[in-house]
């Protein structure tokens, strides 16, 4: 991936982070760090999954992680 494309991802990251700290109009977060990992991480499994039509070992291998891993969150998330 381009250094592009992690800056255009940061920065989506930082403005929906930002929202929504300041649309709780003084009310304290709570596990701000799992909400937004669990939000990011099961749409980026279900795109390489897509992409890889199917394909899990490819998949691991696109998104960098153990295949085993890959099918725990897939389990997870209620991926199929």
């Amino acid at each position: 991936m381009s250094a592009v494309k992690e800056n255009e991802i940061a920065s989506c990251i930082r403005n929906a982070i930002g929202g929504y700290l300041n649309d709780l109009d003084g009310e304290k977060p709570g596990n701000i760090y799992s909400m937004v990992i669990q939000s990011v991480e099961k749409p980026l499994i279900e795109v390489a999954i897509q992409h890889t039509h199917g394909n899990q070992t490819q998949a691991a291998e696109l998104l960098g992680i153990n295949r085993n891993t890959l099918r725990q969150k897939m389990k997870q998330y209620r991926i199929k």
